[in-house]
């Protein structure tokens, strides 16, 4: 049974009434976590990928004795102190050195994570090149199809997604596009791209997985003659190498939780935003039309205005016929006429 907690003054209140969960959901919290012993690569590597999560970042400046994947408890009692749900840890190992794990949590308890190792790292301050106001909204791009296959890149891929991606917008301006992180596979076997199952990623060998290479890139506006500009890409930095090691996966009842959409208003359900219903459709100016479909009609058999211009051929012989039977009596009315005055 859940424990329901009571407000006790109007500002908890108001706190409490902040952490519902919404239609629309505020940006994610991530919190970077430093192990007892993570070293100089894995400390640059959590500084740089704060700075492209800020201002939505808090760091924990001490080390803590944290193991994700032995007890969660710690993870779950911080993101319900902080109202986070995204974790980022950074810790070194003689088993598993210069790791980073990258956790989700859903109601304050912990959904999934997957533990990640350094292979690579180029600094953001190695390029001498220009650098992307923080806070912007980043573009996120994903080239290769083990992210849409692939069970271990599929739940990499929504992780990365929820850590970067900003608030929901409806629109954005161009000159807000500062930026893009770009995530690439090195390239592997034609039988590692394949679909493969859940139940044989759990005994799959991290090791023959390829790694994730990390890109990050300023995007500049150049005039091209045209409505649209042209995109120029700049390197800006960080550049990090990833390998994938151990993970966990979400608890199907957890996650039909998590994933579960609000019932949709009825003003959104007469756009047609719903279900699909049939014939019915909302146009460009936002106006919802419908199609009647009627049985086929003989047109012959209606009944219309008996008009002059609106009647068929066989009406004009009918006119044709009559007007001949007229004249020839007006001739033989004429003679008499003249008879009589004579």
């Amino acid at each position: 049974m859940l424990q329901t907690v009571k407000p006790k003054n109007v500002r908890s209140k108001r706190a409490l009434e902040a952490r519902e969960p919404k239609e629309v959901e505020d940006q994610r919290k991530a919190i970077f976590v430093h192990g007892t012993k993570t070293g100089e690569v894995v400390d640059r590597v959590m500084k740089e990928m704060m700075a492209l999560k800020q201002p939505h970042a808090i760091s924990f400046s001490q080390k803590n004795a944290i193991r994700p994947f032995e007890d969660p408890s710690s993870l779950e009692f911080w993101a319900n102190k902080n109202d986070a749900s995204m974790f980022v840890i950074g810790q070194s190992t003689k088993k598993r050195p210069s790791g980073i794990v990258i956790a989700r949590t859903f109601d304050s308890k912990l959904l999934d994570m997957c533990e990640l190792g350094i292979e690579r790292f180029v600094s953001l301050s190695e390029f001498k090149t220009p650098k992307s106001s923080p806070g912007h909204k980043p573009m996120l791009h994903f080239a290769s199809e083990l992210f849409d296959t692939h069970p271990r890149y599929m739940q990499l891929k929504s992780l990365l997604m929820n850590l970067f991606n900003g608030e929901v917008i409806d629109s954005i301006c161009l000159p807000g596009l500062e930026h893009v992180i770009s995530l690439t596979v090195a390239p592997s076997d034609a039988s590692q791209t394949s679909s493969a199952l859940p139940d044989d990623t759990r005994h799959e060998d991290p090791k023959n997985l390829p790694d994730v290479h990390l890109r990050t890139y300023t995007v500049k506006l150049t005039p091209s003659g045209v409505r649209i500009p042209r995109v120029q890409l700049t390197e800006m930095g960080p550049f990090v190498d990833f390998s994938l090691r151990r993970h966990q996966e979400a608890d199907q009842d957890m996650l039909k939780a998590a994933t579960k959409k609000p019932k949709l208003k009825k003003q959104d359900i007469e756009k047609g935003l719903g279900k699909k219903k049939k014939n019915l459709e909302v146009d460009d100016m936002g106006d919802l039309r419908g199609r009647i479909h009627v049985a086929k009609q003989d047109l012959d058999k209606l009944q219309t205005r008996k008009m002059k211009g609106l009647k068929g051929q066989s009406s004009e012989e009918d006119e044709g016929s009559n007007t001949s039977s007229d004249q020839s009596e007006v001739e033989d009315v004429a003679p008499r006429k003249k008879q009589k005055r004579g």
